[in-house]
């Protein structure tokens, strides 16, 4: 008996050592590059670090699939701080708004609120059924499809439409709700947050610069609740299980990577609409069917 105890001692001693190292520095870095470039591209960022962790063999274990995951959501706040840099103007413009000085302030927070609302209920009340079926290469692989057939459908029309759009200051707050509930559909792994905020926005009339704005500025609230949140469950079990200096890493990446996509996604869309991220979608899909099949990941 006492051997069989010293055995499973020993078992667990070497399943809890293999954990703390499984986010090594460089996979650290690795995974947030990956979320600061994709964060606010209209190609999902949850989709392509649900990839990368396979492919890294993160989180591939049931002991560390949680702070794996917790891990994955925390470094949003490196891409939540460089939008935050970027638009801070607008951020102090609301938050004038917040104590009475600034109208047009008071407007766009109450419209940001409005738009947050709906994915805010969903994702709190659906968040397990989600976790447990649709954070797998599979539903991404689909997701990625489906929305890339969609963006090369609708781009053309859509870009044209940006062109006699109104600018953020018209946006209305029964357009911002609508805007909130298409925001809901990117709670599907893959689907991209941005791609359907900046497609619903640009639906309802805004011109491009003031989609891709109110789609950043949006998701400061939307990725600050959702980090918050998972960090109140799971927070204590990713430090337990990887430690500080790890997920500081990839704050820090995601952050810098986060500044550069941002300022290159404002000027691209400017000039040439989002059809090429249909492109991407289908492609990157079919990149990761292929090493599916061929057992790489």
């Amino acid at each position: 008996m006492l051997h069989l105890f010293d055995s499973l001692m020993r078992h667990a001693a070497a399943a809890n050592d293999a954990a703390a190292h499984e986010l090594t520095a460089w996979k650290a870095a690795v995974l947030g590059l990956v979320e600061g470039v994709t964060e606010y591209l209209p190609i999902s960022s949850t989709g392509h670090l649900i990839v990368t962790e396979r492919l890294l063999d993160i989180g591939q274990h049931h002991s560390t699939k949680d702070a794996a995951d917790t891990y994955a959501i925390t470094i949003q706040a490196g891409a939540i701080l460089a939008v935050l840099v970027l638009f801070w103007s607008r951020i102090v413009e609301m938050g004038r708004g917040l104590v009475g000085r600034d109208e047009e302030g008071r407007h766009l927070l109450v419209a940001t609120i409005v738009a947050f609302i709906p994915a805010a209920i969903v994702g709190v009340g659906l968040e397990k059924p989600i976790k447990d079926r649709l954070f797998g290469t599979w539903p991404v692989i689909v997701a990625w499809i489906v929305g890339g057939v969609i963006v090369l459908i609708i781009a053309r029309p859509l870009y044209e439409r940006a062109q006699r759009g109104v600018p953020l200051e018209g946006l209305t707050v029964r357009n911002a709700l609508i805007i909130g509930v298409a925001q809901c559909f990117a709670l599907w792994p893959g689907t991209s947050r941005s791609l359907v905020t900046i497609v619903a926005a640009l639906a309802v009339g805004l011109t491009m610069s003031a989609a891709v704005e109110f789609s950043f500025i949006l998701g400061l609230l939307t990725l600050g609740a959702a980090t918050a949140f998972d960090m109140l469950k799971h927070g204590q079990e990713m430090f337990d299980t990887y430690g500080l200096r790890n997920p500081l890493i990839g704050f820090v990446v995601a952050f810098v990577a986060a500044l550069l996509a941002v300022k290159w996604l404002v000027s691209y869309l400017q000039r040439h609409g989002i059809a090429i991220f249909g492109w991407y979608r289908i492609g990157i899909a079919v990149l990761a069917i292929i090493l599916l099949a061929t057992g790489v990941m």
